[in-house]
């Protein structure tokens, strides 16, 4: 009676075969991963820079923190950088000498370590 079963190369083929559509996958894979984190965090920088903005047109002064954003309702929560994943690396942009109304935060930049696929920091976004 022949045994059923695989031999030991129809079971190193298959691994070889599994081995290989690996290293061709997970390198895609990552790259697509990190790729939405800067698309996410392009997306974060510019609904908190409008709301800076409507801010500005609405009480004539730029807001002291993010914090000021959400008790005002331009923002639902504070938001977090998606690349470092925590809501505290945010660099706060005070707005340039001598503009009118003054007021703590002119713009909102990614603290993040690093540079994106493209080369430019996170911090140039």
């Amino acid at each position: 009676m022949k045994a059923k079963g695989f031999t030991l190369v129809e079971l190193l083929v298959v691994m070889a075969i599994m081995a290989v559509l690996l290293t061709v996958a997970l390198p895609r894979y990552f790259n697509s991963v990190e790729r939405s984190r800067e698309v996410a965090l392009q997306q974060s920088l510019n609904v908190v820079r409008d709301a800076i903005d409507k801010y500005y047109g609405d009480r004539g002064k730029y807001p002291e923190s993010l914090s000021d954003l959400v008790q005002a309702r331009y923002l639902r929560s504070l938001p977090v950088d998606p690349v470092t994943g925590t809501g505290d690396t945010w660099v706060i942009v005070p707005p340039p000498a001598g503009s009118p109304g003054g007021g703590g935060m002119y713009d909102l930049r990614s603290g993040a370590p690093g540079k994106t696929a493209d080369g430019k920091s996170f911090s140039e976004l």
